[in-house]
């Protein structure tokens, strides 16, 4: 599979790390040119150069916008740049990948502290050991690494003052969800799309499983899909697809700021019949496989990149 000679581009929004940086190296390898849109900060670009050295070296050309992918400001600085990059080169934009990852991760009411007697007070009872040393058990075999004790080991502290309220919705509504029509309709107002071009979006199981502290993001993504099914359908006629990619549980930045992640990740990993949790390189090449001609006829779904996760018991 390779794009060299067709002067293709790629927009990736959340291009730093993450899903969005795997993607970016993924069609790099394989000819596809590279503008990423991130928000970092001064400390952290030195790692990150790195990172962008490594797509440069696949011989493609990159562009990178360190800026606010949200703002009106920020979206124009961005296209106002690809754009006179395109003119030049007469190229256009083949793949759009909505990464961006900024949300509320807020709890909606305060956490109410289980009624049952936890495993580690029943077993305490019937062996006649202190709980607090069973307690101590459970938690130590998980913290090294034993993800069958998730459900016995402390739960995830959740901060049951902050609560979300309607501003911390609709932001993260937008930023997680609705922006994903916000820049494709930007980049097709202004003709920057490729005959055949493809967006894709990021959802996860939260868009049908309650995860606490997951509200506002479970909304964005089940927005960004009902947007996506309608964008497939209203931009299908220009040569325009949309689809949504929905990640098995994957270490990333954005996973590890969910409160009980490592209570997610262990469960994920013991209901994948591969025994593993999803990699951001396993999304990249995905949405590679999709950037194809021959991938031309999907439009419109939501695909599980998850090894099976979702099958698992």
């Amino acid at each position: 599979m390779n794009f060299k000679g067709k002067n293709y581009w790629a927009l990736i929004l959340g291009g730093s790390s993450g899903f969005g940086l795997a993607t970016a190296k993924s069609l790099a390898e394989s000819g596809m040119n590279i503008c990423i849109a991130h928000r970092d900060r001064r400390g952290a670009m030195e790692k990150i150069e790195k990172e962008f050295e490594i797509i440069k070296s696949s011989g493609v050309e990159l562009l990178t916008f360190n800026t606010n992918a949200l703002a009106p400001e920020g979206i124009k600085e961005v296209l106002d740049g690809l754009e006179t990059k395109l003119k030049a080169s007469k190229g256009s934009v083949r793949v759009m990948l909505h990464s961006i990852a900024f949300g509320n991760l807020k709890l909606l009411a305060p956490q109410v502290p289980p009624k049952n007697n936890s495993p580690a007070a029943v077993l305490a009872a019937k062996l006649n050991i202190s709980e607090e040393n069973i307690k101590k058990a459970f938690n130590d075999l998980f913290d090294e690494g034993n993800d069958a004790f998730y459900t016995v080991a402390d739960a995830a502290e959740y901060n049951s003052t902050l609560l979300t309220d309607d501003e911390d919705i609709a932001n993260t509504v937008f930023s997680m969800g609705t922006s994903y029509y916000t820049w494709a309709k930007a980049l097709f107002q202004r003709g920057l799309f490729a005959a055949d071009a493809r967006l894709f979006g990021l959802t996860s199981e939260g868009n049908e499983v309650a995860w606490r502290g997951y509200a506002s993001v479970g909304a964005a993504k089940v927005a960004m899909e009902a947007l996506s099914r309608s964008m497939a359908l209203e931009f299908g006629p220009y040569g325009i697809r949309s689809n949504i990619i929905q990640a098995g549980v994957t270490d990333t930045p954005a996973l590890r700021h969910i409160p009980g992640n490592k209570h997610i990740s262990a469960g994920a990993r013991l209901r994948n019949p591969l025994g593993r949790l999803t990699t951001p390189e396993d999304v990249g090449s995905v949405i590679k496989l999709l950037a194809l001609d021959e991938a031309g006829w999907i439009n419109g779904t939501i695909i599980r990149v998850d090894g099976g996760e979702h099958i698992g018991s």
